[in-house]
């Protein structure tokens, strides 16, 4: 074989070295250290071609900090293929920073099948897609491919110009801004008719809190709760089908009776239920949820849950984790409190199912 015979062979054995790599990553430590992961795959071919990276991350600990890069550059294939598939699985208490960074780059003359059109097929089995794990979907919770999960916050301060700026540079864009129903002194201040139009200015949905209680017991104290929340809101101009957001904190006492009445009187206004609070399996609240669903198909299938279980930490938005809130089974899910108590702006962080935008004010 003369020396143009072998090259062609040359290239293709090394080729076929490069694209059997494979990275795999086990992290388990108190204090788990940055994790990064760069992967380069690339060639020239006139034949069919495979790229397969596998990427896996198992972390345990208080602190993690991953990012996988992944760079495939793949030219002249007649079918290419490029598989990409990153696991992310992370049991981690606070500072959570995950990162997937994939290129792909295929000039090929036939695609496979089904592989987006492209030759390309990208996968994250944490959810994750792209180079961030924001705005995930998970079908295991309720989700289907048509939901669509979105960024926001809630705040117990008056939203000024200078307070959403503050959120901006910090954290991100948010599509939702969760407020409060008149003031409760040295917690949080009631939300104003400018507030509100601040918000709405910037193309940003609020979602209405009533927090002016502490005891979550009683049939008629749920009734009257609502009824005090409704006239608050009617006076604030709210339009009706917005939904308001009775506030359970963990140190209240809470029972069935109470989640009852506050769902008796709501829907029988212009506004609709919801709750929100700390939906961990071995709370209050969940089994007083339960109990009140088991009464009342209606209410389970009716009431908006905001829950803030479990509690993942602060994030930005770019570094939200995987929409994966704990509510009771058969609930409707409306968003996820995952962080609280931000150092910057005062804030909380949000993900919320896309489907509750229609009951934001």
């Amino acid at each position: 074989m003369d020396r143009r015979g072998l090259l062609p062979f040359i290239v293709t054995a090394f080729f076929a070295v490069m694209i059997s790599i494979f990275t795999f990553s086990l992290i388990d430590s108190r204090n788990a250290e940055p994790n990064t992961h760069q992967k380069t795959n690339g060639g020239e071919s006139n034949s069919d071609s495979d790229i397969t990276n596998n990427v896996k991350n198992n972390i345990k600990g208080n602190k993690a900090n991953v990012t996988n890069s992944i760079d495939n550059d793949l030219s002249n294939g007649d079918n290419s293929q490029i598989d990409n598939n990153v696991s992310n699985d992370i049991e981690v208490n606070v500072d959570v920073n995950v990162t997937n960074k994939i290129k792909n780059k295929a000039d090929s003359q036939d695609s496979i099948p089904g592989k987006n059109g492209d030759g390309n097929n990208n996968s994250d089995n944490d959810g994750n897609k792209d180079n961030n794990n924001s705005g995930n979907k998970d079908d295991e919770d309720g989700q289907t491919d048509e939901d669509e999960v979105v960024w926001g916050v809630d705040s117990a301060s008056l939203t000024t110009s200078g307070l959403l700026s503050c959120v901006r540079d910090n954290f991100g864009s948010p599509k939702v801004w969760g407020r409060y129903l008149g003031e409760k002194e040295g917690v949080s201040a009631g939300i104003t008719a400018v507030e509100a139009e601040l918000l709405h200015s910037n193309d940003i949905k609020i979602l209405v809190i009533w927090n002016r209680f502490s005891d979550a017991t009683g049939l008629e104290n749920g009734q009257s709760e609502a009824k005090a929340a409704i006239k608050l809101a009617e006076e604030l101009g709210i339009p009706e089908g917005v939904a308001i957001f009775a506030d359970i904190e963990p140190g209240y006492p809470v029972d069935s009776a109470f989640i009852e009445g506050w769902y008796q009187v709501m829907e029988e206004s212009p506004y609709r239920p919801g709750i929100y609070g700390i939906f961990d399996p071995q709370r209050a609240l969940t089994r007083a949820f339960e109990q009140a669903g088991n009464s009342s198909s209606a209410l389970l299938e009716n009431t908006y849950v905001w829950t803030a279980a479990p509690n993942v930490g602060i994030t930005t938005e770019k570094q939200a984790p995987s929409y994966k809130p704990q509510a009771p089974e058969n609930a409707l899910i409306a968003g996820w409190q995952y962080g609280i108590d931000a150092q910057a702006c005062n804030i909380d962080t949000n993900l919320f199912n896309g489907g509750i935008m229609d009951a934001l004010w």
